[in-house]
């Protein structure tokens, strides 16, 4: 069995869509007293033995009582909360994150998790969901979730939409094996080259929006500059109620723009990376690619946009479940001089500028591509 994440479009009416923005700030409500009560309890015993989700969920029946609206959310979010503010500090404790922050309700980017408990979510029909406290919703998706479903976050994003990403335990079945083997090197005039010779082009999906997601940050600026001289006028004027940035309906105009055309970049950006990832799985039995380290390269200034554009990262992700999921392997290799040794006599030629695209090795004088040459590399290297 495999988890897999299908994504729906939701349709919520009125009454739902209150619901859960209601869910929201119930979730964020107790994100940030758990988070209190961590820092408090720390402050006061800095000994004390560190509260698991278990210990947390403990707690919730008390706060519950203390304020009955948390009874309207869904119980099962409010456990999901804690659990993954145990996690996170878990990440800070290991390094890997930063310690973890308040949330506030002006991110334009909300969620909460339910669990499945008896079948208190299910898929109706073709078109309709059953989510819990909100029950049957509409929704859109390209597939319907096949399996049996274990989970399901609902989000409501930058540009005003509801989603729900389903998880199902399912069975995949694994692609035929063929008996190849490849390696790919990463680039930015080519997003990914192949020793096979094949190049795969790099599409700048962020310019070919630029110009009007370019002019709707302006508007967007300009708005929120005038909104932010009326709001210091009202605190000038001691006004009772003055304002906040929420309230300008055309500065929130402005800003929904600018966030459509940014998630319509990515999602481009994530189409072009499906179709390939999924081609490379179907054609090759073993991927070997580049452990980069994506955040050492992004302070090159002079590349940081265009690589950001690249999606490496996201690129890896998608290879490994897939492999994962249809029975391939992929391996990782260690990136270094694969660009400047000689991939039919192993000699090193040393290191190249970015702009020396083709280079004869002076030992067997066999005319090199740069990118095939370090791809042929990387297939020949050991994981």
């Amino acid at each position: 069995m495999t988890y897999q994440g299908i994504k729906l479009r939701l349709y919520p009416n009125q009454d739902q869509q209150s619901k859960i923005k209601l869910n929201f700030g119930c979730n964020r409500f107790v994100w940030n007293q758990m988070l209190n009560m961590l820092i408090t309890r720390y402050q006061n015993n800095s000994e004390a033995k560190f509260l698991k989700a278990f210990d947390l969920n403990n707690l919730l029946p008390a706060l519950k009582t203390e304020y009955p609206w948390l009874k309207d959310a869904e119980s099962t979010s409010l456990q999901v909360t804690n659990h993954d503010l145990t996690e996170a500090f878990k990440q800070f404790f290991k390094k890997r994150h930063g310690f973890p922050r308040f949330k506030s309700r002006k991110y334009p980017k909300q969620s909460y998790q339910c669990k499945v408990v008896n079948h208190n979510i299910k898929v109706v029909d073709r078109h309709h969901i059953q989510l819990p406290k909100l029950g049957n919703v509409s929704f859109r998706a390209g597939r319907l979730p096949v399996g049996k479903i274990k989970a399901v976050t609902i989000r409501l994003s930058a540009t005003g939409k509801f989603y729900a990403n389903v998880q199902v335990d399912t069975d995949i079945e694994e692609l035929p094996k063929t008996s190849q083997v490849v390696g790919i090197d990463m680039g930015v005039a080519d997003l990914m080259i192949t020793s096979d010779g094949v190049k795969y082009p790099t599409i700048r999906f962020d310019k070919r929006l630029s110009k009007k997601k370019h002019y709707w940050e302006r508007r967007l600026a300009r708005r929120r500059r005038q909104a932010e001289r009326e709001i210091a006028w009202d605190e000038h004027n001691k006004v009772l109620e003055p304002r906040g940035l929420n309230d300008f309906k055309n500065y929130l105009k402005a800003k929904r723009i600018v966030a459509k055309y940014s998630k319509k970049i990515a999602n481009q950006r994530d189409n072009y990376l499906h179709n390939i990832t999924k081609e490379l799985v179907e054609k090759y039995d073993v991927i070997k690619i580049e452990d980069l380290k994506i955040k050492n390269l992004m302070k090159n200034h002079q590349l940081a946009r265009a690589i950001a554009n690249q999606s490496w990262r996201k690129l890896r992700i998608m290879l490994e479940y897939k492999c994962t999921w249809y029975g391939k392997q992929l391996v990782t290799v260690n990136p270094r001089k694969t660009s400047q040794i000689c991939s039919v006599c192993d000699y090193d030629d040393g290191k190249h500028t970015l702009d020396v695209r083709q280079w004869t090795c002076p030992n067997c004088g066999i005319n090199h591509d740069r990118d095939i040459n370090a791809a042929t590399n990387i297939l020949k290297a050991t994981g």
